[in-house]
């Protein structure tokens, strides 16, 4: 999207190019680039991303721990009308990154989601949606440390939290070594994910049809004992759980902007957005109920262990606490990376300590990692030390932030697109569907799913503390904007 002058949209500050060119296309530096270090320092190193750890990021981002361990309970929600939860978050899901994906391919920038909300909400929208982000996942990197050390400590019979600071160490390296090293762990943990989910297709595809040993025609088990069972309401309560499982999908755009060629990743990984949601998570979630009556399928465990062990796989159970294991430390691993790359662009805003632009030989941003991973050790320790209490509330007082974020992405694209000239929409390499009317739908929805948050009993407590985050952001971000001034008129 060209974020000109004559599209009603300000340039960053500093940018004297003339109308229609930027700073960039004279060869110069843009001084707001969110991918500049201090300046006349380091910067982070472009082109560490190979289009390989990009497509991998994509595929495996939407893939996580919730997938073969939480669909169980949403299939118990809402009985074998799940697929309709997981397809209409998925919807959703889909409407949101084709929105993001239009932004993005016209103006690839670390701070993604942030940037575009600056400049289309204003100053404030993109502070708070950049801070709510970053908050988001180093709560995630906590809660997924503390996943893989209760797997990992049940395994050696020792203290869990031993394995929980080593998980997280572990990762801190290897995002400190460079963006490659970030790219070729996600590579290989995502690949784990994404081959299970492929295994399971091909193998419960025949197991259903009665092509597998022993097995007979069973896809009417879907709607055996009724599809709707437990009412219209419990497919709305199945999106509000699921559509939290979709959020990652958007990290690729961030990590884009460390490869080569960023319109291109973008503009590929947006377009297969699609396919992957509705045959990793409605085609998973209609086999499961295929293969086993809804009824049947376990709620606190893997309903994929179950499912691998009905048709007759060996050691099921084991090979799926590897996978859940793999699957939170892909989330672990790119969590990190998120919250660092969020942080880096917020400094170079001026929203954040100036100290995390620091850069090493590498292109890291190394202090950005260490600050977002001491927090996440913080968390990690508050899991131990106050669990009902502390760590509860880190958890539950992020909960909605996915959907604030779908939400201001949404309306950016919407304000954006609004102030284009005819040129520059024609221009576009991806364009969001039938706008504004699906964007539109896009914001209701995402908002009638906010307001059943208020309706659910487990999720209402989530919905307030994630409105109290919001809140102190927005007086942060008055404080900030207060020093700001001071310090312009000393």
């Amino acid at each position: 999207m060209a974020f000109s002058r004559n599209s009603g949209v300000s340039p960053p500050a500093g940018d004297g190019a003339p109308p229609g060119r930027s700073a960039r296309d004279d060869g110069e530096k843009n001084p707001q680039d969110t991918t500049a270090g201090r300046p006349g320092g380091r910067t982070l190193h472009k082109g560490g991303l190979r289009q390989r750890h990009l497509t991998m990021i994509a595929l495996g981002g939407i893939i996580g721990a919730s997938l073969f361990v939480g669909s169980g309970s949403v299939i118990h929600t809402a009985g074998p009308a799940a697929v309709l939860s997981y397809a209409l978050g998925g919807v959703l899901v889909i409407f949101v990154m084709r929105m993001l994906g239009e932004m993005a391919t016209a103006k690839p920038t670390l701070g993604s989601f942030m940037e575009y909300a600056r400049e289309a909400l204003g100053e404030r929208a993109g502070f708070v949606v950049g801070w709510l982000y970053w908050y988001f996942w180093v709560g995630v990197v906590a809660f997924e440390a503390v996943v893989g050390g209760k797997l990992l400590g049940g395994w050696f019979h020792a203290p869990d939290w031993v394995f929980a600071l080593v998980l997280m160490f572990i990762l801190t390296a290897t995002n400190l070594l460079s963006a490659r090293s970030f790219g070729e762990t996600e590579f290989w943990l995502a690949s784990i994910k994404v081959a299970t989910i492929i295994v399971f297709l091909s193998v419960g595809a025949l197991f259903v049809l009665g092509l597998w040993p022993g097995s007979q025609l069973s896809v009417a088990n879907i709607g055996q004992h009724g599809f709707i069972v437990n009412g219209g309401f419990s497919i709305l309560q199945g999106v509000v759980v699921v559509i939290f499982s979709y959020f990652g999908a958007e990290i690729v755009t961030m990590a884009a902007a460390e490869s080569k060629h960023p319109a291109r990743a973008v503009a590929k990984a947006t377009n297969t957005v699609l396919w992957r949601i509705l045959l990793f998570y409605v085609g998973s979630v209609a086999l499961l109920l295929m293969i086993t009556p809804w009824a049947e399928i376990p709620s606190n465990s893997s309903p994929f262990a179950a499912a691998f062990d009905r048709i007759g796989l060996p050691a099921a159970e084991q090979i799926m606490n590897v996978v859940v294991l793999t699957a939170a430390l892909s989330v672990l691993n790119s969590g990190l990376y998120t919250a660092s790359r969020m942080l880096f662009a917020l400094a170079n805003r001026g929203w954040a300590p100036s100290w995390a632009k620091d850069c090493n030989s590498r292109g890291v941003p190394w202090k950005a990692i260490l600050l977002s991973t001491v927090v996440g050790y913080v968390a990690v320790a508050m899991n131990y030390v106050s669990p009902d209490r502390v760590f509860s509330f880190i958890m539950n007082s992020a909960g909605a932030v996915a959907l604030f974020v779908y939400v201001i992405i949404a309306l950016s694209q919407l304000s954006l697109r609004s102030r284009m000239t005819d040129d520059e929409k024609a221009a576009l390499g991806l364009k969001m569907w039938l706008h504004p009317w699906l964007g539109i739908v896009t914001v209701v929805g995402i908002g009638v799913i906010i307001f059943s948050m208020s309706l659910i009993e487990s999720t209402r407590t989530q919905l307030w503390l994630s409105l109290i985050s919001l809140a102190v952001l927005l007086v942060a971000y008055s404080i900030t904007q207060h020093a700001h001034r001071r310090r312009a008129r000393k």
